[in-house]
């Protein structure tokens, strides 16, 4: 009997029969002091989250229950948060979270390429007995249904299935470049190319790879050990997995707009959070009326590791020193006491005190800021302490002296600017 590929019960059939693997292993090292002790997807964002709770989240609420997050660079706060946040699935259901650090497996060497980071973990892979992985980056913000994916990718009876998107063709170059024919297979592809293809008939526009790839599991593990043994290979998905598979194998792209959750005015969101600038204003964006990423949406919820806190609280009313914040995002345990916030993100546990003023700000967890503080345009990384009187993002010329200053003007803080180091290499 012929399956009903557009049925939800199929869809969960799949899910089902799914492992996601979220390469979590890299620095990010454009995100500059603010990974020094932390990998790209352990980074805090939107008052809350953590970079990685977006992947993790899209899975749980597409049906894929059986996740192994891979990891490399300074993954402690990574794993902390994975195992106090993402411990609730129930193994008894043959659900579960792994961490899957580098262990040098198959050889004594540490991941060499996002092909190698899943071929050193391919016995652990095979002993999960998945029909389809699969693959995602665990360092971008979107919202997604995988299910949509993997039913795609079963109607084209690919081997192979990449999820793609729309960029601008200047921004093009830091991304996969495909082209494809009219059926959606994959014809073409050029990893970050100096000089990228338009999309026919636009010529502003590129189709890019979200790094997000679905594959059957048998065909998978026989690529990555074919790619194992050349030794000519970066054993990378761009730059050797996908080129060599697309004149021999069906692989087919898949258009984002066909799976994104919670778009609006026929906007997808998508975010690759990757520099000072873009990390900004990502959050800054949260701060609107009607923001493009909707994180109260409790059909689509982004889970997380939540401590018990208390609420959020504003004191002093008074002239001159009155706690408020307008147009801005206040997470537990922050008091804003006799200050002013403005167009801002305050993580969990900030601290401000009385006659300072806030705008446009990001500010981590744990921070605390002095009395009559001055921040604009910042972003304050976790466990600083703002001098009473300090001025920052006032004047660049002073800023850049002690701060990193991004191209767009942002000032990034961190606890070693301010010579209040909280980790000790000895």
């Amino acid at each position: 009997m012929q399956q009903d590929l557009s049925s939800s019960r199929f869809v969960s059939a799949l899910t089902k029969n799914t492992v996601a693997l979220i390469l979590s292993g890299g620095r990010g090292s454009r995100l500059k002091d603010l990974t020094n002790w932390r990998a790209k997807p352990a980074v805090p964002f939107g008052g809350k989250f953590r970079i990685i709770d977006f992947p993790l989240s899209n899975c749980m609420n597409s049906g894929i229950r059986r996740i192994g997050v891979v990891t490399q660079y300074k993954a402690h706060s990574l794993i902390q948060h994975i195992q106090r946040g993402w411990g609730f699935l129930r193994g008894e259901f043959n659900e579960f979270v792994e961490l899957l650090p580098a262990q040098q497996r198959i050889e004594e060497e540490w991941y060499k390429g996002t092909a190698d980071a899943v071929f050193q973990n391919l016995d652990i892979l095979r002993n999960m007995g998945p029909e389809y992985v699969l693959i995602l980056a665990g360092d971008h913000i979107y919202n997604m249904d995988y299910g949509q994916m993997l039913a795609a990718h079963v109607r084209n009876k690919a081997d192979m299935t990449v999820a793609c998107l729309n960029v601008p063709v200047e921004d093009a170059k830091a991304f996969g470049v495909m082209g494809v024919d009219e059926h959606d297979r994959v014809i073409q592809f050029k990893e970050k190319p100096a000089n990228p293809d338009s999309i026919p008939g636009d010529p502003t526009q590129s189709l890019a790879s979200m790094g997000i790839y679905v594959f059957n599991a048998a065909f998978l593990y026989e690529q990555l050990i074919r790619d194992a043994d050349d030794p000519d290979s970066v054993h990378d998905f761009g730059q050797n997995i996908i080129p060599h598979l697309i004149s021999k194998y069906r692989v087919f792209a898949h258009r984002f707009a066909d799976s994104c959750v919670n778009s609006s005015d026929g906007k997808h969101y998508w975010r690759d959070v990757g520099t000072v600038d873009a990390y900004w204003e990502a959050n800054m964006e949260l701060t609107k009326v009607t923001p493009e990423l909707n994180l109260y949406d409790a059909t689509w919820p982004i889970w997380t590791y939540q401590a018990q806190l208390p609420p959020a609280k504003f004191v002093f009313d008074s002239d001159g020193r009155r706690g408020e914040a307008v147009d801005s995002l206040i997470s537990g345990g922050c008091i804003i006491s006799g200050s002013n916030v403005r167009r801002s993100v305050l993580f969990s546990d900030v601290r401000v005190h009385s006659y300072s003023s806030i705008e446009d700000s990001v500010i981590l967890p744990n921070v605390t800021i002095s009395r009559h503080v001055t921040l604009k345009r910042v972003v304050i990384d976790k466990g600083s302490h703002i001098p009473e009187g300090m001025q920052i993002g006032v004047n660049p010329e002073e800023d850049r002296k002690r701060f990193y200053v991004s191209e767009k003007g942002i000032t990034l803080v961190t606890p070693d600017m301010l010579g209040q180091s909280l980790h000790h290499s000895r």
